[in-house]
């Protein structure tokens, strides 16, 4: 994952604001496709949440993978 500034920073910022992720913990993780600035994702987590990411991602993608599969989108 890029470390540095990321072409939607202040979208992710603005949503961690607004659910509360920055007083709390946690973190959000913003992926955009096709956006007015082209492809591109922005994370702001805490550092435990960070290390989770990989697992989180994983376990997003069998499910995006599962629900495609018994509609028989795959």
């Amino acid at each position: 994952m890029p470390i540095g500034p990321g072409k939607y920073d202040d979208l992710c910022t603005y949503v961690s604001e607004q659910v509360g992720t920055r007083e709390r913990g946690g973190g959000v993780l913003l992926i955009v496709l096709n956006g007015d600035r082209g492809n591109g994702f922005s994370c702001t987590a805490d550092y435990e949440t960070i290390l989770q990411l990989p697992d989180i991602l994983e376990a997003a993608a069998r499910q995006l993978r599962q629900e495609m599969s018994s509609k028989g989108t795959s």
